[in-house]
């Protein structure tokens, strides 16, 4: 049977369905741990270096990972001593990078207090409004096996077009700042009961705000519905901390943020080289890493 009847001109905005689309790249998995420095300070500085010596090579491996790059943080703050970033281009890779660090002596010496497993993400509001009204103005139904391999088709030009920023390297900015959110879906407030079109205008006017920022800050966004306690994930990336705090503020002012968005932890930490484990568990402050 033809998928292709003409629909009423009403259904033009009616049919649209209300969920936007999305292409997605790296699976992403953030690792939060403390440290036990008292059991390490028990130990012999040979052990020590040893310990470091199997552990650098490792992660250096990761950090060099064509598909898909790991980076290490020193935690500021009560919340962890450490934070491991993982790219990888599935979920499958991310569980191998666990197994891997859980076989190197110096896991013994950590602990995980948190974990965040996202994948990173672009949502198409834009795209999703205009292509959603073309299809249903040509009288495609929605959800039919047409109008799948239509969106498809719209989706694979958009992930390729997309493709450095689903599959970009870390960037080697020398501080970083991760945070789980959520929209809003209370009695009083529910952005999921907004219609797709009004989505869509707020989070172009947050995505300006986002954008006066380029240059200073690197911002990437992971979708973790379904796989952790929160609905997206938030990684920024600079030089100096300070802008966090700037582009935060600024955004919060926006109707989105300021209505809908609700915030996790924030934990914010200084990239450490793996070349410079040692340093870091010596106690000194690791330098910053070479620019890429």
């Amino acid at each position: 049977m033809s998928t292709t009847k003409p629909l009423p001109a009403e259904a033009a905005s009616t049919e649209i369905p209300a969920v936007p689309l999305t292409i997605e790249g790296y699976s992403v998995l953030h690792q939060m741990m403390r440290f036990r420095w008292t059991a390490w300070h028990a130990l012999g500085e040979g052990a020590r270096r040893e310990i470091v010596s199997e552990a650098v090579p490792a992660l250096s491996r990761m950090e060099q990972n064509s598909a898909g790059q790991s980076a290490l943080y020193s935690l500021i703050g009560h919340k962890g001593d450490l934070m491991l970033v993982h790219f990888r281009e599935s979920f499958d890779e991310l569980n191998r990078a666990e197994l891997q660090l859980a076989q190197l002596r110096l896991s013994e010496y950590w602990e995980l207090t948190t974990s965040y497993l996202s994948i990173i993400e672009l949502g198409l509001y834009e795209s999703t409004t205009k292509v959603y009204k073309t299809l249903v103005e040509r009288g495609i139904e929605p959800h039919s096996e047409e109008w799948k391999r239509e969106i498809q088709q719209t989706l694979d030009r958009q992930k390729e077009a997309m493709r450095p920023r689903l599959f970009p390297t870390i960037p080697p900015s020398r501080y970083a700042c991760f945070y789980p959110m959520d929209r809003r879906r209370g009695e009083d407030k529910n952005w999921y009961t907004l219609p797709i079109e009004e989505r869509a205008r707020q989070m172009n006017e947050h995505g300006l705000v986002g954008r006066r920022y380029a240059g200073e800050v690197r911002q990437i966004i992971t979708g973790s519905i379904g796989f952790d306690d929160w609905e997206w994930g938030v990684d920024l990336f600079a030089d100096d901390p300070l802008v966090f705090k700037k582009l935060i503020y600024e955004m919060r002012f926006d109707h989105v943020s300021a209505v809908y968005a609700l915030f996790g932890q924030f934990y914010v930490g200084l990239r450490c080289p793996a070349e410079q484990l040692g340093t870091l568990l010596a106690g000194e402050l690791p330098a910053a890493g070479k620019r890429a």
